[in-house]
């Protein structure tokens, strides 16, 4: 069994050692920032959201006689203006719709200015300067869902990359990254082993992993037991041994 126990635990360390030191430095940077920053929630102000009953001037019995198949129907802001926002079918896709709370007034598709406008509402640190604005509609970037489509993509000028995501269709602030997010993202994907998406939930790879992980620590716990416990038993019975003969 010792041999046994010191041949698997060689040759499992050979092949596991790098993916220990992975999961320490993957580790030991997901435990280095906090999980706060590394969301971005020190990008971007805690705007009130306070709505007062008293501004809003067309009702939502009117809204749901002017649009019927209205669905989601929620009631926001957009910046200082109060704002309905839900959702209608059109053929086989659903669009969002915008209207002023006070007017009833359809409002129009966030455009390249609104975007700026909002993003620099949202961002905290009035100093950094809008670096670049992209619209992206189908292809997104790793880092924002599918699902909020179409955004505006606003970087700001600082060496952390700061980015806010717009929403195009209802003006809202839909993701904030930087580049702590994004090096924190690649090392959680190292870390549970995903190579691909970084939400797999079904990890084969790290199943077999941790699998070998465990049979190489209990392999190491028997190589402790024989140097550790048997050898010190044999010293002993050796002294024991010379001490009797040489009485």
């Amino acid at each position: 069994m010792h041999k046994l126990a010191r041949s698997v635990h060689k040759w499992l360390m050979l092949f596991l050692g790098v993916q220990f030191v992975i999961w320490s430095v993957t580790g030991a940077y997901m435990v280095f920032f906090d999980i706060d920053y590394i969301h971005g929630d020190t990008l971007v102000n805690q705007h009130q959201v306070t709505i007062n009953p008293q501004n809003i001037d067309f009702s939502l019995a009117e809204l749901i006689k002017a649009y019927p198949q209205a669905s989601q129907i929620s009631m926001g802001k957009l910046m200082n203006q109060d704002v309905y926002r839900f959702h209608i079918e059109q053929g086989d896709s659903t669009q969002l719709v915008m209207l002023s709370a006070q007017t009833g007034e359809r409002l129009s598709a966030i455009n390249q200015a609104a975007a700026v406008t909002l993003a620099q509402y949202y961002y905290q640190h009035s100093e950094h300067q809008v670096a670049e604005v992209n619209y992206i509609a189908d292809n997104p970037p790793f880092e924002i869902s599918p699902r909020h489509l179409p955004v505006w993509q606003i970087h700001f000028d600082h060496f952390s990359l700061p980015t806010l995501y717009v929403s195009a269709q209802s003006g809202l602030l839909v993701g904030k990254r930087h580049v702590f997010w994004r090096a924190f993202d690649w090392m959680f994907r190292f870390h549970i082993m995903d190579y691909s998406s970084g939400e797999n939930i079904d990890n084969k790879l790290l199943f077999f992993v941790a699998l070998l992980s465990t049979i190489g620590v209990i392999s190491g716990l028997v190589l402790t037991y024989f140097r550790v416990f048997k050898t010190g038993r044999s010293k002993r019975k050796t002294r024991l041994v010379r001490h009797q003969g040489g009485m």
